[in-house]
């Protein structure tokens, strides 16, 4: 079974999160910030994860940052998932690798489509 890794720091989006890629026969991780991410990724990295720009002790981008430097780091596929929705943000989170941008709110219909365009489902 496929892994993802849900990262942010609200347990309502993991839980919404959780229900929606459970429906895609995903195996699900649950992290509250980027630094208990990363140690979960230490352990074996997940095959998608999907990541919360703004959090505590250790952001989305920090994070990706990390993961991509990572022996393996660059085979999780990374939709970032935020409310910012501005170009800037957009071209930041993508500049270190994240594969795809989604916006919050989401729901089943806009996940199963980000997640067809990079490839997991």
């Amino acid at each position: 079974m496929r892994t993802c890794l849900v990262v942010d720091d609200s347990s309502v989006i993991r839980k919404v999160a959780r229900r929606i890629l459970e429906g895609l026969d995903f195996q699900i991780i649950e992290a509250e910030d980027g630094e208990k991410a990363l140690e979960v990724c230490k352990r074996g990295l997940p095959d998608a994860i999907l990541l919360d720009w703004n959090m505590p002790i250790m952001d989305g981008y920090e994070f990706l940052g990390n993961l991509r430097r990572m022996p393996g780091g660059d085979a999780p596929k990374v939709d970032f998932c935020t409310t910012e929705n501005d170009v800037a943000h957009i071209a930041r989170a993508l500049h270190p690798g994240a594969n795809e941008y989604i916006m919050k709110p989401f729901d089943k219909d806009i996940v199963t489509a980000k997640f067809q365009e990079v490839g997991l489902i």
